[in-house]
């Protein structure tokens, strides 16, 4: 999912069921990337008018 290792699952006293809950109501960081790539995409044309 692009995060640590443990970055959920060592967390002390967590269920696995609430791992589960956490990642799944969570951004991963590719999907961020991802969406930002393509709004930044989506946006450049317009937001930098062509000098000629």
């Amino acid at each position: 999912m692009g995060l640590p290792s443990g970055h959920v699952t060592a967390v002390p006293g967590l269920s696995r069921t609430a791992q589960l809950k956490a990642l799944g109501n969570g951004v991963v960081p590719q999907q961020a990337t991802a969406a930002l790539r393509l709004l930044l995409d989506r946006c450049a044309p317009h937001a930098m008018p062509d000098a000629a």
